[in-house]
């Protein structure tokens, strides 16, 4: 018995996405430098703390209206939360929101008749910026986590961003490393994006030369015996 296709989603809920996922990215990168600003200046610089902490919160709050939005247009009641997980997951954990970057290329995609870019260029842009923007949030939560920490080898925002780096190409070249239990969260969830994220262009550029050489080889003339 084959599976039965996924319902699709309300006609509501397919316009709000359309209208809110680039606005929603665009928030997201703002509450990423809010975060930063928080983090990276010291606490008696004012008033860029109070400024960024305001930028913080108001953004969550857009987060949290549209979140509220897409549960209520979607028909799915208390099973959104199950459905929609990663909408969940973003909603709690806001710096992971560089995960939706594929939302956002859809939303885009859906006002064009055609994409601009192959498959694979497509694979490999998306994924590469999804990746430097995780590996940026990661390096200022795991900054913020293990700078102040006891036997930290993370002291400065520098070391987090190495650490970062090679991490999500699993690397792992242990001279730095998380040693509280936070710290260490964030290490899992940014090897599994690696893994995931860098597997997809490495995967995809890897195709797209199988199929430049493949090409190739049916212009060739075929050789006389």
């Amino acid at each position: 018995m084959s599976a039965r296709p996924a319902p699709a989603p309300p006609a509501r809920l397919t316009r709000w996405e359309q209208r809110t996922e680039v606005p929603l990215f665009a928030a997201g990168l703002i509450f990423l430098t809010g975060y930063a600003v928080r983090v990276l200046t010291p606490h008696e610089a004012e008033p860029w703390n109070d400024i960024a902490l305001i930028l913080v919160w108001s953004t969550w709050l857009l987060f949290l209206v549209d979140y509220g939005a897409r549960l209520r247009l979607s028909g799915l009641g208390p099973r959104f939360v199950r459905v929609h997980w990663l909408d969940t997951l973003v909603l709690l954990l806001p710096l992971l929101r560089p995960l939706r970057m594929v939302q956002v290329y859809l939303a885009v995609q859906r006002r064009r008749d055609r994409p601009r870019l192959s498959l694979y260029a497509r694979v490999i842009a998306y994924a590469g910026l999804t990746a430097g923007l995780l590996g940026f949030a990661a390096s200022l939560a795991v900054y913020h986590l293990e700078h102040t920490a006891a036997d930290a080898s993370i002291r400065t925002f520098g070391d987090a961003v190495w650490w970062a780096c090679a991490t999500l190409t699993t690397v792992g070249y242990g001279d730095v490393a998380p040693v509280t239990f936070w710290g260490r969260a964030v290490a899992v969830g940014l090897m599994a994006g690696g893994l995931a994220l860098l597997g997809a262009v490495t995967g995809s550029f890897s195709s797209w030369l199988i199929q430049v050489f493949t090409r190739e080889d049916e212009k060739r003339p075929p050789e006389r015996g």
